[in-house]
Parts: structure tokens; sequence; C-alpha cells
């Protein structure tokens, strides 16, 4: 295991900066620059210049990247060109926003779709399928803008249950209670956009699983059907469950980006909103790095998850 957990970080290696390398070269290539945004007063080409030769933006593209990726190494992300903070500082203000957010969202995606999608597997046709059909279309069919609009207009506007937008009323902190008044229409609705997959895969697992004939002869054994379906049934199904779960992990780390900007929470997806928007090269490089880390190490939970969820699976000799 230790051998195939080394082999996996050093293959891991080349993909990471190969993803940074692409994000950078698209991101320079694409039209507009920050200069164009910040120097809008600029009267005059030397003017334009001179903010390029100011942000370091006047050298070659690849030697840009080089010195991007000497600064990785040093730990420095660099500074935002709008903002003047360190993207590090940046980050680490908006990802345990965005980890609460999109982490209750998929917890609550998770506790709806795992239970419901064994009900409709084990009685299939029921109340609980009929059920399990509607989370589905609703949370794979619906955008998630569509959810996030109209969850605003019926309890923010016309209800007025809940906030519409913002962490806390006061914009900066304040009591508990007043988060989660806050929190609860955008995990609402990340959790409806995730559910579906989710429930789609677990349905699809546990009938193909109730199906097989060792499943038969544990009813047959006379096991109690909640055995069978438990231990026998879902257990076995839970390795493709597991890994549409784990994909999660990535976007909960990144952030919704819809999501956060629609009910205004000040998390990645927002972060990263505003950074493609300006242009903010730093920032967007920052937040690249922290997805491309999650995306890698998720990669490698679920292949260790696999291992102690399956004992047909191993690794030795790999």
């Amino acid at each position: 295991m230790a051998h195939y957990i080394r082999r996996r970080l050093i293959t891991a290696v080349p993909v990471f900066f190969g993803i940074t390398l692409v994000v950078f070269f698209f991101m320079n290539l694409a039209p507009g620059s920050v200069t164009d945004l910040m120097g809008e007063g600029a009267s005059s080409a030397e003017e334009q210049a001179a903010l390029e030769a100011a942000l370091g933006l006047d050298k070659p593209l690849l030697a840009r990247y080089v010195l991007w990726l000497a600064g990785l190494f040093r730990g420095d992300l660099g500074e935002s060109y709008h903002l003047g903070q360190s993207v590090s500082h940046l980050i680490g203000q908006r990802i345990g926003p965005s980890l609460l957010l999109t982490g209750t969202g998929v917890a609550v995606a998770v506790a709806v779709a795992i239970p419901l999608g064994i009900l409709s597997a084990w009685k299939p046709r029921s109340h609980w399928d009929r059920l399990s059909n509607l989370f589905t279309v609703a949370g794979s069919a619906v955008p998630g803008f569509f959810l996030a609009l109209v969850s605003i207009y019926l309890f923010a506007v016309k209800l007025r249950w809940l906030p519409a937008s913002g962490m806390y009323a006061s914009g900066s902190s304040g009591p508990l209670t007043d988060l989660l008044r806050h929190l609860l229409l955008p995990a609402g609705v990340v959790g409806l956009s995730n559910v579906g997959g989710i429930l789609k895969q677990t349905r699809s697992a546990c009938l193909e699983v109730l199906g097989e004939d060792y499943v038969t002869t544990a009813r047959a054994k006379g096991l109690k059907e909640a055995a069978v379906v438990l231990r026998h049934g879902f257990r076995t199904a839970l390795i493709p469950v597991l890994t549409t779960v784990l994909t999660h992990i990535p976007h909960i780390i990144g952030g919704s980006v819809v999501v956060e900007r629609i009910f205004g929470w000040p998390g990645m997806g927002s972060l990263m909103f505003s950074a493609i928007s300006g242009r903010d090269y730093n920032v967007i490089m920052g937040v690249t790095v922290v997805i491309a880390l999650a995306v890698l190490c998720t990669n490698l939970l679920l292949d260790l998850v696999y291992g102690m969820v399956d004992p047909r699976v191993r690794y030795e000799g790999i």
C-alpha cells in the first residue's frame, strides 16, 4: 500500500504542474488583460506600458510562469492586483465559508439521497420510488441559478422568512442563529442541485445488486430483510456510491460559483468569479492550485477507500 501511495504521489506531480501550466497560458491568452481595466484612465501608451512593467506583465509569458512557479515553491502565491492583499490571505478568508456552504449542501444531499435511493431500489414502483424520481428530475434537470432565484423570490421576497444574501446581517460577524438563517437557502439550493446524481447512482447500484443470486440466497436463509438490503445489498453497491459522493470534494473546496454569486456568499466561488472578471491572474492561479490539489488528493482517497470497502481490491505489487 505504501509503495502504491508513493507511486501515485510521484505521478500526481507532473499532472499538477501540467494543470497550472495549461491554466496559466490559456488565462493569459484570453482577450483583455488586467491593465485594460486598471489603466482606463491612462492617457498614453507610455503610461499603459509603465503599468504593465509595475505589475510584471511586460515579461515573456514563459518567464512569468517560471517566476510564478518559483514563488509557489516558496509558498508565495503573489498579491491580488485589485485588492493589494496576498492571495494566500484571500483564499484563507474565503475557503472557510465555501466549506461551510457547499459542505452543508452536499451533506444534506447525501443524507437525503442515500436512504431514499435504498428505499426506492428495495421497493420499485412504490411511493418511495416516485419520490426519488421527483428528486432526481428536480436535482438533475433544473439549473442551480433557477433554483436560487425561485427560492429567493419565495422565501425571502414573498414569505420573508429568510434573508436573501450575505453570510451575516451585520456583514462580517454575528450570532450562530444569524449564520444559520443566512446558510439555509444557499445550502438548500446546493443540496437539491446535488441530490439527483447521488440518488440516481444509489438507486441504480442497489437495484443491480439486489437482483444477484447471493442476495436471493441470503433471503432464502431467513435473514431479516433489513440485513439483506443493507449488509448484502448496499455494502456491495457502496463503491459506485462512494465514487459519486467523494467526487464532490473538489466542488466543496472550490465552492459553488453560481450559488455564491446569487446569494452574495463570500466564498471561493465568488472570489474566482471576481478574479476572472477582473483578470486578476494571481488570484486565478491561487484558486487553481487549491482546486487541483483537491482533485488529485480526492482521486488518491478514492483508491484507498476502494481498498477498505471492497476486499477484492488490493494494491500490493502495483
